[in-house]
């Protein structure tokens, strides 16, 4: 697993609940470290991934955020003959740059967002006056969920695109885009670069603060599944959208494998894609995977070898999952660190309820660095549990640290189970309530307006 975030721990989370299993994780974090052998090296150097996963002879590599993916860690791995579930780097660019995924929309004749490409701020102000408010300004690259900035205040939007062509990068650009109204809907959906397998909807709630005030984040929390989504909405999404843009991707050359984060608005004028993501996305996974019945370990696996279509239909719980994103104080500014962190084994004692770490690192916690350049040949299968055992002492494999402390952004993640939404929302907060971390905050109304009847898809 490569990767440190709660998505991360959600995905080993659910591997490890399989059985039988060996985990590892490159760098993981402590959550992870209970389940798996953490390895201190860099997820996004295409060569240490690389030269782990032949050193350890794994038989997949999972990963899970968007740098690596951008990076080619996907590629070096491909090369090596190791099974990888993830993107190459040209397809990883449906994610890195939101002007070509756009052009790969046009192509396969997905529904969108009518949008503007803009390199200079003559360009923008155009777009903003052809658009009007509310205006939509996106950073094109990389921006960890917070590139995006929605508002009616022209000064604003201005701003922030100044903002972004101002900054030291080669070529800097932006997309400014057509607002679109209704609510919003994640779907995953896993492809082998031919066949596509979706996964169950979830929405997240991205500003920072209740009703969806304050800024943008990562995520504050989410739930599935979505009681109020069309009927066939789901169908309709693979024909339109998913499965356009997979063909579209190999008729490129550049085959689209891994996971496509397809994310939604149900608007007045029907469906339309807001943005894709090459990778998971978080806090959406840890609530899909927490009602996924159907081992995880095998879609993965056949993903990554071009065997989706042989994969049974997928099983999943009726119950619904809520997750509740616990941040730092100062998140997503200036998030604070070093905050010791506690009750996370009482919030775990309420029926239904797991916590996953996302910015944690424990006070004991090694500097170390796992093995970088493996034997020639690898290590025969009889001696590969010795030697995994001598190295499992250079990560954070379950080590019970001193002290936990926060070392991010986004911390926790609160993820609850239940036989309805009341059920789930009532023992996410229960459990939310016994972290202790000062000056942390959460928002309080995640999954408030469905448990209430009052999402409403625009006519």
């Amino acid at each position: 697993m490569i990767g440190s975030g709660a998505r991360e721990h959600a995905i080993v989370h659910s591997l490890a609940a399989e059985g039988g299993h060996v985990l590892f994780a490159a760098p993981g974090n402590p959550g992870i470290g209970a389940l798996a052998t953490c390895f201190d090296v860099d997820g996004a150097d295409p060569l240490t991934v690389t030269a782990l996963a032949r050193t350890l002879r794994v038989d997949l590599v999972v990963i899970g955020p968007e740098v690596p993916l951008v990076a080619g860690v996907a590629d070096a791995l491909i090369a090596a003959g190791v099974p990888v579930f993830g993107p190459t780097a040209a397809a990883a660019r449906l994610e890195g740059s939101k002007a070509f995924a756009k052009e790969v929309m046009a192509a396969a004749g997905v529904p969108t967002a009518e949008a503007r490409v803009c390199a200079t701020m003559a360009q923008v102000e155009a777009a903003l006056a052809e658009f009007g408010a509310p205006y939509v300004v996106k950073d094109d690259g990389l921006a960890a969920g917070k590139g995006v900035v929605v508002t009616h205040d022209h000064d604003a939007a201005l701003a922030h695109a100044r903002s972004i062509l101002d900054a030291p990068v080669t070529q800097p650009s932006l997309v400014v885009e057509d607002y679109l109204d209704g609510p919003e809907v994640s779907l995953f959906v896993i492809s082998d670069g031919c066949a596509v397998v979706p996964l169950a909807p979830a929405q997240d709630f991205k500003r920072a603060l209740d009703g969806d005030e304050g800024p943008n984040t990562g995520g504050m929390g989410a739930y599935s599944p979505l009681d109020w989504a069309p009927p066939g909405l789901v169908a309709e999404v693979i024909e339109r959208v998913a499965q356009p843009t997979i063909d579209e991707m190999a008729r490129r050359g550049t085959p689209f494998t891994g996971v496509l984060y397809v994310g939604l608005a149900l608007t007045s004028r029907g469906l339309r894609v807001v943005e894709f993501n090459a990778r998971f996305g978080d806090p959406e996974t840890q609530v899909v995977l927490a009602r996924l019945r159907t081992p995880l370990s095998a879609l993965l696996h056949a993903a990554a070898t071009g065997a989706l279509a042989k994969l049974p239909p997928l099983d999943w719980s009726p119950d619904v999952a809520v997750n509740v994103v616990i941040a730092a104080q100062g998140y997503p500014d200036t998030p604070r660190v070093g905050d010791p962190i506690t009750g996370i084994a009482e919030a775990e004692q309420v029926p239904g309820v797991h916590v996953l770490h996302a910015g944690t690192v424990v006070s004991t916690r090694p500097s170390s660095v796992g093995p970088t350049q493996p034997p020639e040949n690898g290590w025969l299968s009889s001696e590969r549990s010795e030697r995994v055992e001598t190295m499992s002492g250079l990560g954070c494999d379950g080590v019970r640290p001193a002290e936990l402390l926060s070392a991010g952004g986004r911390v926790l993640s609160v993820v609850a189970s239940g036989v309805t939404l009341n059920v789930a929302r009532a023992r996410a907060y229960e459990g939310a309530r016994h972290i202790r971390l000062d000056g942390s905050h959460h928002r309080t109304d995640i999954a408030e307006k469905a448990a209430a009847g009052q999402v409403v898809i625009p006519s």
